[in-house]
C-alpha cells in the first residue's frame, strides 16, 4: 500500500487493523498478509474520507523558526498555524479547525536559518511523496552569496561535489547575479546548499526556497500560511 501512494506504513497498518483494506474484494485484516503485484487494493469509503479529512498547509517560514522538533530557545515552524497568520487571500476556502494541527508534520527540512517554503501535513501520501526514498521532487532555492566563484566552481556545484563521503545528485545552479545564485535539486542533505557553497569558497548570506515541485511561494507573505488547494498538487 506504502509502495503504491496508498497512504503512509503507519497508515497501512491502522487501516488493515480496523477492516478497511480489501485486496481483489476480500477484506484483509491481517498485518503482513503478502498479495501478488497484479491484485488490486482498494480502501473501504470510511479510510477514504478519513483521508480527505487530512490536510496539507504551506508556510513561509522566517529565519529562526525551527522545521521540526522544537530546540532550546527557538519555536517550532508549527506554532505559526494559527487563526491570526493564516493568508487572507487563500484560495482553497477552507476554514480553519484546532484538528488541523493535530499529527501535522513537516515534510522535509529547511534549517533555523533559512526561509521560505516548508510543507506541513497530515497526510502520509503527501509526506512519502516529498521526503520517501525515491522521491524525485525538485526544490527551487534563491540563495544569497558572499566570495568569488568561478566558472569551474558553477561547474562543481551542478555536478562533481561530495558530501559525508558520497557523492551528490546532479543539481542545476545558474547565476542570477553577483551575490545571488538559483539552485534545483532533488535531494535535500542537511544543511546541503550552504556545505556545497562551503566546498567552493562561498559564504551563504540568505537562502529561500520558493517552490516544491509545481506548488510555489508565490504571493505568500512572510510568517502567513495556507492550504494546498484540492485542485494543486506537487
Amino acid at each position: 500500500m506504502s509502495a503504491q501512494g496508498m497512504c503512509s506504513r503507519r497508515e497501512a497498518d491502522h487501516y488493515i487493523a480496523q477492516g478497511w483494506v480489501y485486496v481483489d474484494g476480500e477484506q484483509v485484516c491481517e498485518l503482513g498478509t503478502k498479495i501478488f503485484p497484479w491484485q488490486q487494493i482498494t480502501l473501504a469509503q470510511t479510510a477514504q474520507a478519513k483521508q480527505n479529512q487530512r490536510v496539507t498547509i504551506l508556510l513561509n517560514k522566517p529565519v529562526g523558526y525551527v522545521s521540526g522538533q522544537p530546540e532550546p530557545g527557538y519555536q517550532p515552524a508549527v506554532s505559526l498555524i494559527q487563526p491570526a497568520s493564516h493568508f487572507e487571500r487563500d484560495r482553497a476556502r477552507q476554514k480553519f479547525n484546532r484538528s488541523h494541527l493535530k499529527q501535522l508534520a513537516p515534510a522535509g527540512r529547511l534549517d533555523i536559518d533559512s526561509q521560505g517554503l516548508l510543507v506541513l501535513t497530515q497526510d502520509g501520501r503527501i509526506a512519502k511523496q516529498l521526503i520517501g526514498e525515491h522521491s524525485s521532487i525538485k526544490k527551487e532555492y534563491l540563495v544569497r552569496i558572499s566570495g568569488h566563484l568561478t566558472q569551474k566552481e558553477l561547474a562543481l556545484l551542478n555536478h562533481g561535489l561530495e558530501l559525508d563521503g558520497q557523492p551528490l545528485k546532479p543539481a542545476q545552479v545558474s547565476r542570477l547575479n553577483n551575490d545571488q545564485l538559483r539552485f534545483i535539486l532533488q535531494e535535500g542533505k542537511k544543511r546541503q546548499i550552504r556545505r556545497m557553497c562551503e566546498l567552493v569558497g562561498l559564504r551563504v548570506t540568505g537562502l529561500k526556497r520558493v517552490s516544491i515541485g509545481r506548488v510555489k511561494l508565490a504571493d505568500l507573505p512572510e510568517g502567513k500560511w495556507r492550504y494546498l488547494a484540492k485542485n494543486e498538487s506537487f
